[in-house]
């Protein structure tokens, strides 16, 4: 099956992130796939936006752990050493810019999150124009905490330094009405509220000619994106250097050794000295 699934539905095209059973977790494929959708919509002049969406039971719950680190050996984001940290970037850059196809697309992008949007997750996420989540899900990168730097580097274009160093130095979730008091997303509603709301301004959207809504994202897009594209060049450097720092090759030697949900659940409570490699005292 398709990882990603498209539908043209009127003037709305509807891309889902479809791996349902791992949470629609990032694989190799998934950001090509998400990118081909994209591109499809925007080439097709009867539809004015697009709907981002995941199935299941969340969005996306970020890069596939059990594929890139509790398996043995080295894959693509983790190197034998010395690691070519140009070669990771390229691999990491292509995905970058898959997401990004979200925000450069000519046609506005609206991105529906429920259960989860973390870790990789949110960087797709926050790559749409115009992001709605229900009251509980939850939205965070919590590898920024050790193997990870968010590549689409969003955080600080939608919050502001402060507020985005106060979520990149902690690695904390915040639920849906906290994210959209900070301002990180456009807005939240009730759990059972969040189709409605979506297709509201769905249709609401889909009644402006496309060339319009073009001009519109276009202009505003221009404020900001030879910022996004230099932090996110300085970023998608970063996001190897975490995998192959001291640190973060002791959290992927943890991985295997004890599997990821127990590391991933000691490095998000704070309770495993990564450049000891020991649990705290």
């Amino acid at each position: 099956m398709a990882k990603v699934l498209y539908e043209k539905d009127g003037r709305i095209g509807r891309i889902t992130l479809n791996r349902p059973e791992v949470m629609n977790a990032i694989d190799d494929d998934l950001p090509r796939e998400l990118a081909a959708a994209v591109a499809e919509a925007d080439a097709d002049r009867g539809v004015h936006l697009m709907v981002l969406s995941g199935a299941g039971k969340a969005f996306c719950a970020g890069y596939d752990l059990a594929h890139y680190a509790e398996g043995n050996g080295p894959n693509k984001v983790v190197q034998d050493m010395p690691w070519d940290p140009m070669q990771d970037f390229q691999f990491m850059w292509a995905n970058t810019q898959a997401f990004m196809s979200l925000f450069r697309a000519m046609k506005p992008v609206i991105c529906k999150v429920h259960g989860f949007a973390v870790a990789g997750g949110s960087d797709i996420a926050l790559c749409a124009d115009l992001t709605i989540m229900g009251e509980t899900a939850q939205i965070g990168y919590m590898p920024t905490r050790v193997w990870g730097c968010p590549t689409t580097a969003m955080w600080v274009h939608r919050l502001g330094p402060e507020k985005a160093k106060r979520m990149m130095f902690t690695g904390d979730k915040v639920a849906g009405v906290e994210a959209a008091e900070m301002g990180l997303v456009l807005k939240s509603v009730p759990d059972d509220q969040l189709d409605d709301e979506v297709e509201a301004l769905a249709a609401r959207i889909a009644s402006v000619p496309i060339n319009q809504l073009a001009m519109q994202k276009m202009v505003i897009n221009a404020a900001v994106e030879e910022k996004i594209n230099q932090t996110q060049r300085l970023a998608t450097v970063f996001d190897g250097v975490t995998r192959h720092s001291p640190e973060g090759m002791n959290f992927k030697a943890r991985v295997e050794q004890v599997g990821w949900k127990q590391a991933v659940h000691e490095r998000d409570t704070g309770t495993f000295d990564w450049t000891r490699n020991k649990p705290f005292d």
